[in-house]
């Protein structure tokens, strides 16, 4: 008689559950209805600019969700603020993970916060997936940790690609930040000029407390290169553009992709001064002229018009946001009804040749058990003093 009584119990239960309620398999965080992420952005604190990328995010999945979520679930984002501070992303991050059972922290931002971070998540097994900014690519040792923006690394790979076609017997100068940022470009760098290492003759670092980089630029100006690598940031790629031009040093001056959005917001008078700067990218910038016609671009701006009033739509930190949410909208896509920690990093880590808007044509994100480096092709880009425009053909470090 007992067996009947819990046999009916369950049959009672089945019944009063929600339709598909046992269609899934799951782990903490999932469940017939929905899928709970957690991030942590700089909403607040010293980089606050850096909000836009969670508030885009966040944007993106109120659109999903009005369209039925991903396979019928609602993706209930919790982006928190941690001011830019490691501490406090390891607090809300404890918070998320122990407290309201995510599935995964996905789409944050910050090195120094994301390093914070990444060995708990690994004890813990939680997807630490989609990171904007930064190069992470240790598939060995933390395989659980993927970025979603292009490497540092790659990008001075494809600088030297184009010196070693284009200027084979140049002298290179580079001013660097002292930091991640810059470091590791400089190593991408010399890896791809190999032998030809020698062909970098001087080189001159900044940290981002010093007032300005113009003693740097007199340095790098002395030692009379005609190639110019210029990996600053901000208020400092300003003034390394008005200081190159006023000691009237003419190298081909190439500046890193994080400087390029600085150039469309430099004063008129000073976007002049940076006509014939070249840089790399991967990404339409939604502030370049250039993009106004474009059907992609457009399709990102329609976004933001219907689901972001508040973001500027030309602010290419929101691009970034974007391509992270996308990111993690196919992952939780092709995860189906599986939706666990390790499907999630498996199907993270599958993606070949993805295609998104805001990418360049002919770049695509690929991301692979044994290499989580997003973009292999990149593309140089000029300025001629108003806009951007291509620059030889894609180049493929494949």
């Amino acid at each position: 008689m007992k067996g009947i009584l819990r046999l009916l119990t369950l049959t009672a239960a089945i019944a009063l559950s929600p339709v598909g309620a046992f269609a899934g398999t799951y782990d903490m965080g999932a469940s017939d209805t929905e899928i709970k992420i957690g991030q942590t952005i700089a909403y607040s604190g010293p980089a606050t600019v850096l909000g836009v990328m969670g508030r885009v995010q966040t944007a993106y999945f109120n659109m999903v969700n009005s369209k039925g979520g991903i396979n019928g679930r609602k993706v209930v984002l919790e982006s928190t603020d941690d001011a830019y501070s490691p501490p406090r992303t390891l607090e809300n991050v404890r918070r998320l993970v122990e407290q309201d059972e995510v599935l995964a922290i996905s789409g944050s931002n910050g090195v120094a916060t994301n390093l914070a971070v990444r060995d708990y998540l690994k004890s813990k097994g939680v997807p630490h997936l989609f990171i904007v900014g930064g190069t992470w690519n240790d598939p060995e040792k933390y395989p659980t940790t993927i970025g979603a923006t292009h490497s540092y690394i790659t990008e001075g790979r494809i600088y030297a690609r184009y010196i070693l076609k284009n200027k084979p017997d140049a002298k290179i100068a580079v001013l660097y930040q002292n930091d991640d940022y810059g470091k590791d470009t400089l190593k991408g760098l010399r890896a791809e000029l190999g032998d030809k290492a020698s062909m970098i003759v001087a080189e001159a670092s900044y940290d981002r407390g010093e007032p300005t980089v113009d003693s740097q630029v007199n340095s790098l100006a002395a030692s009379k290169a005609d190639v110019y690598i210029d990996m600053s940031y901000g208020k400092f790629t300003t003034q390394s553009i008005n200081r190159t031009d006023a000691l009237g040093w003419k190298p081909l001056h190439i500046v890193v992709y994080g400087a390029s959005p600085s150039i469309l917001q430099m004063a008129e008078g000073d976007r002049i001064k940076a006509a014939g700067i070249v840089s790399a990218t991967f990404y339409k910038n939604p502030a370049d002229p250039a993009y106004d016609n474009d059907a992609g671009m457009a399709e990102y701006k329609k976004f933001l018009a219907e689901w972001g009033k508040d973001i500027d739509p030309k602010d290419t930190l929101g691009v970034n946001g974007y391509i992270a949410a996308a990111l993690l909208h196919h992952t939780l896509e092709k995860a189906g009804d599986e939706l666990t920690r390790a499907n999630l990093v498996k199907q993270a880590t599958s993606i070949k040749d993805l295609a998104l808007p805001v990418l360049l044509p002919g770049v695509t994100v690929s991301i692979q058990p044994d290499n989580y480096l997003l973009f292999r092709t990149g593309r140089l880009q000029q300025f001629d003093g108003k806009g951007w425009s291509p620059v030889d053909d894609l180049i493929s470090l494949d």
